[in-house]
């Protein structure tokens, strides 16, 4: 039987090899790449989108490497496709990031500013960026196997994602205000936090990607 070719798609935004480690980790027996190389990706069985940093630079490369058009087509080939972090908000239609910059659309919805100051309902303060451990509730979902309701998941963020059609929404978290975590169409699967960080909740989460056959 051959071996799965999971690709991580490297547009120059992110800890790539953070992410390639960890599914390497989960799944030793399959091929993970990182590659910006669009015929790699096209032939994966399994895509990963990563992404870290302002979403105005991310979205320029995006476009000028011609991903936004490349994961259009990896999402409906009906391959399972993973977005992380910032790959995640890339998917949206907008983001209020750097004075407000048009996204990929493949999932309708804002990416909006958690606020300065944020302040929790008793009147505390929070920090922004949202940074560390946050308990994430679920809804169900085969990405969520073997994962207690409400285990934490590591998130780096200063935008968090709110989705139109609120039956696509999986995961949720609070911070200050309510944030869409997880969203889940199809064979697309993406995430606010980095799973590559989130120790054994994460590995699992990647894990069950990785045996994924990106129906829900």
């Amino acid at each position: 039987m051959a071996r799965q070719t999971i690709a991580v798609i490297d547009y120059g935004m992110g800890n790539l090899h953070s992410v390639s480690s960890a599914l390497a980790h989960v799944s030793p027996d399959s091929n993970v790449i990182v590659t910006a190389d669009s015929a790699l990706v096209a032939s994966a069985d399994r895509v990963v989108f990563p992404g870290v940093g302002a979403i105005r630079d991310c979205m320029a490369e995006i476009r000028r490497l011609g991903f936004d058009q490349l994961m259009r087509a990896q999402v409906a080939s009906g391959k399972p496709v993973l977005g992380v972090c910032v790959g995640m908000q890339a998917l949206m239609s907008h983001s209020e990031e750097n004075a407000g910059v048009d996204c990929i659309g493949l999932v309708e919805g804002r990416v909006r500013f958690f606020g300065e100051p944020l302040l929790e309902a008793d009147g505390s303060r929070l920090k922004v960026p949202h940074m560390g451990w946050n308990q994430v509730q679920q809804a169900a979902h085969p990405l969520w196997a073997g994962i207690d309701n409400g285990a934490r998941f590591y998130f780096v963020h200063s935008y968090y994602v709110q989705a139109q059609d609120r039956s696509l929404v999986v995961g949720h978290c609070h911070y200050g205000v309510d944030c869409d975590v997880a969203l889940a169409r199809d064979n697309l699967f993406a995430v606010q936090f980095h799973p590559e960080k989130s120790h054994t909740a994460g590995l699992q989460l990647l894990r069950n990607f990785v045996q994924w056959d990106g129906k829900q």
